[in-house]
């Protein structure tokens, strides 16, 4: 009894594992690096900037400053009191967004080739 139990165990384990896979290969994988940062602000494109030019940008009159370096785009200050945009880390993949609530500032990327399928964006 006790082997059939430890073989059902490992057969849905890896049945799982194997799902897993199947869906980050699916969704996960496939996004494309991007051409460039979007910025919206309060619901219209404010400004796109080239993630393949260094710079830094304030946003939004100076509520945030978004800064591009190395491909990468990351809010690095915000005059919002939580600063959760600040610690959402580096975006460069196709759909990768950052978002200031408080300050009604969007960052997404956008360009470069087709990444494939992508649910969330």
């Amino acid at each position: 009894m006790k082997k059939k139990t430890l073989l059902r165990d490992l057969l849905l384990i890896l049945a799982l594992l194997l799902i897993a896979l199947a869906l980050w290969l699916a969704f996960g994988a496939q996004k494309a690096e991007g051409a460039c940062a979007v910025v919206i602000v309060e619901g219209e494109e404010a400004a796109r900037y080239r993630l393949d030019k260094n710079g830094v940008y304030p946003l939004n009159g100076g509520s945030n400053t978004l800064v591009i370096e190395n491909g990468y785009a990351w809010l690095s200050e915000a005059t919002c009191p939580d600063k959760i945009c600040v610690h959402m880390g580096k975006i460069h993949l196709n759909g990768q967004l950052i978002v200031c609530l408080p300050n009604a500032v969007v960052v997404t990327v956008e360009g470069g080739e087709d990444g494939g399928v992508d649910a969330f964006g």
